[in-house]
């Protein structure tokens, strides 16, 4: 028997300005504004900042100004220097190259809210049929799940970060989301065009972040299509992984025929995906919990439950389809050598339509409950930045404005009337939401997850409002650019260095700095990365680049106390 027993009354939909809305409020804060940050989103930055004014050879060969990475696969990107040259000149390379990130965004999201329509408005995802009529309509029904899977997917404290940096993981999971919204057409139609629109995107998940996820997902398919519908397994093996694998091999033979040394290039790329993989551990298997509790908050206790709710029509593809993508996701997780919160978003899009189905199968005390951990939890951490925030401006309470100055020395405030306007009027929609759920206790499904989804873009706002100047002075290298371009001849020279990717991106893109391009050039300047804990760095260091030096400059981000850099000039 069907879990669900609705009235069409709970199925009233958002109004499409409010999910356009909401969905500008989630991704525009984060991506104006600021500089790149360190590491991925640095890093990713100069990647795609190279490719927009280097050669053909920089498009096949990822590079940071000289600087090899022959472990990404280029798609991201390609997108990202695509915008950096169509919006460069207008919005300046660091947001031009957000604009692709914001993209990601909506294909992402998009498909999570089409995938979840086309999968509610099926036979056997509607609810049972009320003794006298008034049950929902097919099409109602599978709209308001949508927004609910919609509001769940805004809601992940897990996605806010990465889904703003400019990194591969972003279009990775927008290109899962859309695979699962190709295999929802494919098992539908069985069609030969849905079937290679899934080869399609998986090809493209390839040229995004190697082919690890993709291999998982079709397998997963592969098997819940033989469990279901032998013809969609046909499909899967006859139209979706031939056109897949092309894809592949294309990118390949071009990357052969233009980059010298492709052969290692490739070989370094096809280890790197197999090296991600190893048997799981214990301490995988913890990092996974410990980490996917929050990470994939509000989503799970909806997505357990709606296993358990239809279990009885667990094979239905509303359920099956998604737990097919899930459950190799998270084998793959646990395989994963590296434990980094990365590899748990692709988890992200089938938790987000799994959770969708138990919204309506969840008892009122238990979405009571999430609402009321999320109203208390949300409503504390967004007083905790106001607090926060007027301490650092007006200096009391002095404990807390010096513990924001300790992490950040040198920072120099400043009243952004335009941002605090924003976060008054944040906070105050904030308060007549929560007011709206409690007083009204509204029947429509995706009340359960409104107060989740409301209160993450709230505190989000906060911080990209009235946190902003204070974080992007933390995490961005632009201060330490300009020492060393103060430092160097106005005439760039070449400079040999040890920096990493987001440290070289940062200085050659805010200070101009001009690295050396091939292994072992002379140059006259030399700029070494090292640690402050470690006194014999620098001549171990210093050691390994023949001739004299002499040092011209030290320094380091302010917020960084144990990151040096050092600048030299040779004497001979």
């Amino acid at each position: 028997m069907k879990p669900v027993r609705l009235p069409a009354s709970a199925t009233k939909a958002l109004p499409r300005w409010a999910l356009l809305a909401l969905g500008l409020l989630y991704i525009l804060p984060g991506l104006i504004g600021r500089d790149p940050w360190k590491n991925v989103d640095a890093t990713s930055f100069g990647i795609m900042w190279t490719m927009a004014h280097g050669t053909l050879l920089d498009w096949f060969q990822p590079n940071v100004v000289g600087l090899m990475l022959p472990t990404e696969s280029p798609l991201t990107y390609w997108l990202g220097a695509l915008s950096i040259k169509l919006f460069g000149r207008v919005l300046g390379d660091p947001l031009a190259a957000h604009v692709s990130t914001s993209a990601f965004f909506l294909v992402g999201s998009l498909s999570i809210w089409y995938t979840t329509y086309l999968l509610g408005r099926r036979t056997e995802a509607q609810p049972l049929q009320l003794a006298f009529g008034g049950q929902p309509e097919p099409r109602d029904y599978g709209r308001t799940l949508a927004d609910g899977a919609f509001l769940i997917y805004l809601g992940f404290l897990g996605l806010l970060l990465h889904s703003h940096e400019a990194g591969t993981k972003t279009l990775q999971i927008a290109l899962l989301a859309y695979a699962m919204y190709y295999a929802t057409r494919l098992f539908d139609s069985s069609k030969l065009r849905h079937g290679l629109g899934l080869g399609l995107v998986m090809g493209l998940l390839v040229l995004t972040r190697g082919w690890l996820l993709p291999v998982a997902i079709w397998i997963g398919l592969f098997i819940y299509a033989l469990m279901r519908e032998r013809r969609i397994a046909a499909r899967l093996i006859f139209n979706t992984l031939p056109l897949a694998l092309l894809i592949s091999a294309a990118w390949i033979f071009a990357t052969r025929q233009i980059v010298p040394d492709s052969a290692t290039q490739i070989d370094t790329w096809m280890s790197w995906n197999l090296y991600q993989i190893n048997w799981p551990t214990l301490e995988s298997i913890n990092y996974f919990f410990k980490y996917g509790v929050w990470f994939a908050w509000p989503a799970w206790p909806f997505a357990i439950w709606a296993v358990y709710a239809w279990r009885e029509q667990r094979t239905a593809l509303h359920i099956g389809l998604p737990v097919a993508f899930f459950v190799p996701l998270v084998a793959l997780s646990l395989m994963n050598i590296h434990h980094e919160e990365g590899m748990l978003l692709p988890l992200l899009p089938p938790l987000a339509i799994l959770a969708a189905f138990g919204l309506p199968t969840m008892k009122r005390g238990a979405i009571n409950a999430v609402d009321w951990f999320s109203v208390m939890t949300l409503t504390t951490c967004a007083a905790f930045i106001w607090i926060g925030w007027i301490a650092k401006e007006t200096g009391w309470p002095a404990q807390i404005a010096k513990n924001a100055y300790k992490l950040a020395p040198g920072f120099k405030p400043g009243f952004s009337m335009i941002a605090f306007v924003i976060a008054v009027l944040t906070s105050l929609s904030w308060i007549a939401l929560v007011h709206w759920r409690i007083s009204r206790r509204p029947s429509v499904l995706w009340r359960a997850v409104v107060l989740s989804s409301g209160g993450v873009i709230l505190c989000w706002l906060l911080l990209m409002t009235l946190w902003l100047p204070w974080i992007n002075y933390g995490k961005s290298y632009a201060g330490v650019a300009e020492q060393i371009a103060a430092n160097l001849p106005p005439v760039k020279q070449c400079v040999d260095s040890n920096v990493g990717p987001a440290q070289r991106a940062s200085f050659a893109y805010f200070g101009r700095v001009k690295f050396a391009e091939v292994e072992g050039m002379r140059c006259d300047f030399l700029l070494l990365q090292d640690s402050i804990a470690d006194d014999d760095t620098q001549r171990r260091q210093l050691s390994q680049y023949p001739g004299r030096w002499r040092m011209l400059w030290e320094g380091r981000r302010p917020s960084d106390r144990d990151e040096r850099f050092r600048l030299y000039r040779r004497v001979n």
